[in-house]
């Protein structure tokens, strides 16, 4: 007889809600700040309309994002909620190792820590538990706790798991509030950086928008044998910004 795995629980409203609000850009952890060196490519003339903002994206979203980050958030996520934290080590350490530029690696680093500063302080809500070891946890991992971890912390303490089999329908909304978070912060920097206006930064957040289920499904199915973090163009671009003359972002 096939074995019929049961489907999980709904997201209750307060974990939707919940998730909304770490995917906002009012969440203080400093995301507004970065471009991804989006900023550097406009200077470089790579990056200097609507058509091509969007592409860098688009691209950026697929290439990068779904291969490293909405990965690791997606195996982190159940991690949390059985309580593996040599797993955690693990993904934390993949994460700080495979950032290839000082200033991406700075950038996961900070909003690692702010996130988790924020968990600290909050109060009220769904995870009011003073009494999670995991926060302390996190806050000690070596050299410090990198974005997808500490963001896939906040998800797991809004999807209590008490026999840590996970919840596969509250990943994968972790991950369209992780990509959503993503893509409007960088659209966000597109209109200020290209420049562009508020309407085309809306077409823009439209067509990542369409493609984020697609990013999250390769991001789920990707064994960690295939997770990576190339992109050349990247890194020679955030290498340049790091001495560029004048600049709004931080990467």
């Amino acid at each position: 007889m096939p074995q019929v795995v049961p489907r999980s629980a709904p997201l209750s409203a307060s974990a939707r809600l919940q998730l909304m609000w770490l995917a906002s850009p009012a969440l203080p952890v400093g995301g507004f700040s970065y471009s991804e060196v989006l900023e550097a490519a406009v200077e470089s003339g790579l990056v200097t309309t609507e058509a091509q903002a969007a592409a860098w994206l688009r691209d950026q979203l697929h290439l990068s994002l779904a291969r490293a980050d909405l990965a690791v958030v997606a195996r982190a996520v159940p991690a949390w909620l059985r309580g593996d934290l040599a797993r955690i080590t693990e993904l934390n350490q993949w994460v700080t190792q495979t950032r290839e530029t000082s200033e991406l690696r700075l950038q996961v680093e900070q909003m690692g820590r702010s996130l988790v500063e924020w968990l600290r302080n909050r109060s009220g809500g769904v995870t009011a538990d003073v009494g999670d070891t995991r926060l302390a946890q996190c806050a000690a991992l070596h050299p410090t706790p990198t974005w997808p971890i500490s963001f896939a912390l906040a998800v797991a303490q809004c999807l209590p798991e008490p026999n840590g089999r996970g919840n596969p329908e509250g990943v994968r909304e972790a991950l369209l509030s992780f990509a959503f978070g993503w893509a409007e912060n960088m659209v966000q920097a597109a209109i200020k950086a290209v420049p562009l206006g508020q309407s085309a930064g809306q077409r823009i957040l439209q067509i990542l928008i369409d493609d984020i289920p697609i990013a999250i499904d390769h991001a789920l199915a990707l064994p960690d044998s295939q997770r990576q973090a190339f992109t050349p163009m990247l890194a020679i671009l955030s290498a340049q910004h790091e001495t560029q003359y004048s600049r709004l972002f931080r990467s």
